[in-house]
């Protein structure tokens, strides 16, 4: 087996995953933990791509139990994952849980060695071909809209707060924070070395971040009461935007490295495809040593795309390597993908000319980029 020397994370390897779902119990919800987990495992063995589950009881711990799913493939699960469907068919579960914890796995190797799998569409996974190569880096990102009129009061205090402090514990370290604004949409990336829920329960209990919360609340679209698990909950998990392709060119990091964020609203069920096409684009141009991106996150919410890129230069100098567009069609094939009248960038992209002007529209601005202060 080979490795891969630049991709550190993707979801388009087209190899089956095991997702593991930790959860610990409330006192007494045991009964009613096993009858939410009967109704939701009949709505979910029907959604595409999923080969199966189990429900396992820790034998040291009764109150800990884990769910373990198998999927054709990683693109089947995000699209169920990221669903107001499954929002609303887990919502009994996560009632009788004190905590929950997702981890998700591709899958390399197996007793018995390589067994194609087929999912309920027909859609057949296979064992991952490569193992990737990590930094040793979590990287994660929220997204949510203000009210139209408050951008600029909500960048403000987005702006205002001291970075927390770095370590959360022996293992874990919260290394970098960026929050960037398209209009009303606001995008949170954070960056984390060991456990990612970790960290981010250490910052959501900072009083410097919870004051900047709490003030923006009555700015949001979507209403949230952070007192209340439920619905603190229920906003994060549809704020989400999991990276479904991370790469990095390999050797020193640059001095002079930028770090952007792209925004690239899809059509209509076509968000995936899109988030695919600049990930296999940011993969090709990792060998490129004439591409001035050096680093790329892709980031896919149902219809809603956003790549952050840590780049050499100005990107204007080669909006089309800067945009992920490089090669022939592909700039066809973005704009037949890309959502123009949402982004306000209509017609075909042919040239460098429109390369810019997509930049221009595209490129998110920076309201703040934060290492965490040392401890």
């Amino acid at each position: 087996m080979t490795t891969s020397p630049y991709i550190t994370q993707s979801a388009f390897d087209g190899s089956r995953m095991r997702v593991l779902l930790l959860v610990d119990l409330h006192e007494g919800a045991q009964q009613q933990f096993l009858d939410a987990y009967e109704q939701m495992r009949d709505r979910v063995a029907s959604v595409p791509g999923h080969l199966g589950d189990q429900l396992c009881q820790s034998v040291e711990n009764p109150s800990q139990w884990v769910i373990t799913s198998e999927w054709a493939t990683a693109p089947p699960y995000l699209a169920w994952v990221n669903s107001e469907e499954h929002l609303e068919t887990v919502r009994p579960l996560q009632r009788c849980v004190r905590e929950l914890r997702s981890m998700r796995y591709g899958i390399v190797r197996e007793t018995g060695g390589d067994r194609p799998r087929t999912g309920t569409t027909g859609t057949t996974g296979t064992l991952q071909t490569a193992a990737r190569v990590g930094d040793g880096v979590i990287r994660h990102a929220l997204t949510f809209t203000v009210k139209p009129g408050a951008e600029s009061k909500a960048a403000e205090i987005l702006a205002g707060y001291a970075p927390p402090e770095a370590r959360v514990d022996d293992t874990t370290r919260l290394r970098r924070t960026t929050l960037f604004m398209h209009g009303n949409r606001i995008v949170r990336t954070v960056e984390v070395e060991g456990d990612l829920t970790a960290a981010l329960r250490h910052v959501s209990r900072q009083p410097e971040v919870r004051a900047v919360e709490e003030a923006i609340n009555p700015y949001l679209e979507q209403d949230r009461d952070l007192t209340d698990p439920e619905s603190a909950r229920t906003f994060f998990i549809r704020a989400a935007m999991p990276p479904v392709h991370h790469v990095a060119r390999g050797g020193p990091e640059p001095d002079d490295l930028r770090r952007h964020a792209l925004y690239y609203p899809a059509r209509q069920g076509c968000g995936m495809a899109l988030a695919r096409l600049l990930g296999r684009q940011d993969e090709a141009a990792a060998a490129d040593p004439a591409s001035p991106v050096h680093r790329s996150t892709v980031f896919q919410r149902e219809d809603i795309v956003v790549r952050l890129i840590d780049v050499q230069g100005d990107p204007e100098t080669d909006p089309v390597m800067a945009l992920g567009i490089h090669g022939p069609r592909k700039a066809a094939v973005l704009a037949r993908l890309l959502d123009g009248v949402a982004l306000g960038v209509t017609g075909r992209l042919t040239g460098e000319r429109d390369a810019n002007r997509l930049l221009a529209h595209a490129d998110m601005a920076l309201i703040t980029d934060r290492r965490a202060a040392q401890s």
